[in-house]
C-alpha cells in the first residue's frame, strides 16, 4: 500500500489494473509491427493502413495516460490531465526515465495527432512517427513492468 504524499488516505497501487493495460499496451505495438512498410506510397493506396496506424496510436496514448494517471496518484496524491503531464508525473513517481517520457510525449503533439497530420500534408513522415512509438512503447512497456515488480510496485 502507498500512502499519497498529499497525506490523505492510503492509496493502493493496482497492479493487476497496470499489467491488463501493459498486456493491451504490447498486443497494439505488435499490431503496428505487423503493418509493415509504411510508405506514402501504401498509405495513399490503402487509406485504412493510416486509418488503423492512427486508431493504434491513439490506443497507445490512452493506455498510458490510464497507467501514468494511476500511479501518479497513488504515489504523488495527484492525477495530471494531459499526455505530457502525466509522463512528467511518471518521471516523479519512478516508473520511467525522463528520455523516455520525452520521447513519448513529443513537443508537436502526440503519435496518433502527428499521424493524423501527415497522413494528408507529408506521408512520407509517418513512417519515422510509428517507429519511434513503437520503439518508445515497447520501452514504456519494459520499465513500468520493472517497476511493478520492484520494491516501488505498491507491492
Amino acid at each position: 500500500m502507498t500512502t499519497s504524499s498529499a497525506g490523505t488516505a492510503p492509496v493502493t497501487v493496482d497492479r493487476a489494473a497496470i499489467e491488463h493495460r501493459l498486456i493491451t499496451l504490447r498486443k497494439s505495438v505488435v499490431q503496428l509491427e505487423s503493418l509493415g512498410s509504411l510508405d506514402p506510397a501504401r498509405l495513399e493506396n490503402d487509406p485504412g493502413t493510416g486509418l488503423a496506424v492512427e486508431r493504434v496510436l491513439a490506443l497507445l496514448h490512452d493506455l498510458a495516460l490510464a497507467i501514468n494517471r494511476h500511479v501518479s496518484t497513488a504515489v504523488l496524491g495527484e492525477a495530471p490531465g494531459t499526455l505530457a503531464g502525466s509522463f512528467d508525473a511518471a518521471v516523479e513517481a519512478g516508473l520511467i526515465d525522463a528520455g523516455l517520457a520525452t520521447a513519448l510525449a513529443p513537443e508537436d503533439g502526440p503519435h496518433h495527432i502527428l499521424v493524423q497530420l501527415y497522413l494528408d500534408a507529408e506521408p512520407e513522415r509517418v513512417e519515422a512517427v510509428v517507429a519511434a512509438a513503437r520503439t518508445g512503447y515497447r520501452e514504456y512497456a519494459s520499465q513500468v513492468t520493472d517497476w511493478c515488480e520492484g520494491s516501488n510496485g505498491g507491492g
